[in-house]
């Protein structure tokens, strides 16, 4: 079986991974839906990241662990990424944490050696270097959840599309706060 490309974000109902101050404390998902989150990311083995995101993951995730009052989902969570392995693609970055390297080929390059490779599947964050993979029709499947707030503005899930991607739902969740997750595939894949 063909290990497949995920993109998957948190966002608010009007399309917004961030508002426009670069503030995502409306995806701060409650404990049933970190659960089902982490229930999702147990079928993946890689994440890959664009430097900032990469960032702003390894700040946390190392030593989310370590709280003592950490929830059952954080704690689960902690555990899933520092066991993934991380492929980061950035030009500044000089050095990165423990299972992770710095891309050294081209995006299509990176995805058929990860994908010529036995694993689970892969998973790609960040709107900017999503719309890369997007381009270039790399992305598998797409995992939004979706948050009951509107933003008004901010930095989009995705970006400017230049041409039609048909995808097929594949399964969706609503949860009781309103939050719904919805899976999505390309035909075929």
């Amino acid at each position: 079986m063909t290990r497949k490309l995920i993109y998957s974000l948190q966002m608010s109902l009007d399309g917004y991974i961030e508002d426009a101050s670069g503030n995502f404390a409306f995806a701060h998902p409650e404990p049933d839906v970190h659960a089902y989150i982490n229930d999702l990311e147990a079928g993946i083995d890689t994440h890959i990241y664009g430097r900032r995101l990469y960032e702003t993951m390894n700040s946390f995730w190392p030593t989310a662990a370590d709280d003592p009052n950490a929830e059952p989902e954080i704690l689960d969570y902690a555990r899933i990424w520092n066991a993934l392995d991380k492929l980061v693609f950035s030009r500044t970055l000089k050095s990165v944490g423990p299972r992770t390297r710095i891309a050294t080929a081209d995006i299509a390059t990176e995805i058929a050696q990860l994908k010529a490779n036995p694993g689970k599947d892969i998973s790609v964050g960040g709107a900017q270097l999503a719309a890369q993979f997007i381009a270039q029709d790399l992305v598998d499947q797409y995992w939004a959840i979706i948050y009951p707030v509107l933003v008004g503005g901010g930095k989009p899930m995705f970006g400017n599309i230049d041409r039609p991607l048909d995808l097929q739902l594949f399964d969706s969740r609503t949860f009781p706060s309103g939050v719904s997750v919805m899976l999505y595939r390309r035909p075929g894949r």
